[in-house]
């Protein structure tokens, strides 16, 4: 496994967190030169995105698409039909908070952030937050009562997530910091933990 994406946890980091539970040694290959990637590299990129997983020669994208399939490879899926479609509705549902969260962060109309900021942390981010911590409080995890590539996904985007919000969530949200620290207590992921590079986000 080669993984490109840039020297950030972000959209790479859930992809570092699966390989890293499925025991893989994989080449985590970043980048630092922005116009490097503008000019050399973002131009031989399948839709000019990253992260890029090569498996096998074969280059793959898109961070959900890839943890699904490393998911599987993991026995980290729904026991039927129905409760992968649990497992894919939080999924989707992280990604609506994460669209929501990009629009602001990355927001450079200033006034209009401003307009935003407000409806954003006082509604939206409590509310996607106060209900994935309330189903991990009855169920233990996010889908199915049960370990899948879901929680992987989720606590490995959450840095990402409390960096762009500038709040801790995992300190906020007592269920979200226990399912943390039991996916960061996996011997595996605590491996790639300990010796990840040092990044802000």
């Amino acid at each position: 496994y080669k993984l490109l994406y840039f020297n950030i946890m972000g959209l790479g980091e859930p992809i570092r967190y699966m390989l890293s539970y499925l025991g893989e040694d994989f080449e985590d290959n970043r980048i630092n030169d922005y116009r490097k990637w503008q000019t050399q590299i973002k131009p031989k990129m399948p839709f000019g995105k990253l992260p890029l997983l090569e498996i096998d020669d074969k280059k793959v994208h898109q961070t959900i698409a890839i943890c699904r399939y490393l998911g599987k490879k993991a026995k980290l899926v729904g026991d039927n039909d129905w409760e992968d479609l649990e497992i894919d509705i939080i999924i989707d549902t992280l990604s609506d908070f994460r669209s929501a969260i990009w629009s602001y962060y990355y927001n450079r109309d200033e006034e209009n952030k401003k307009r935003v900021k407000e409806p954003l942390f006082n509604v939206t981010i409590p509310l996607y937050l106060g209900k994935f911590d309330n189903i991990i409080k009855v169920n233990g995890y996010l889908a199915n009562g049960k370990l899948s590539w879901a929680d992987i996904y989720f606590v490995a985007i959450l840095e990402y997530f409390s960096f762009m919000i500038e709040q801790d969530i995992v300190t906020n949200y007592e269920s979200i910091r226990q399912l943390s620290d039991k996916i960061h207590s996996i011997p595996n992921i605590k491996k790639w933990l300990d010796k990840r590079p040092s990044t802000e986000w």
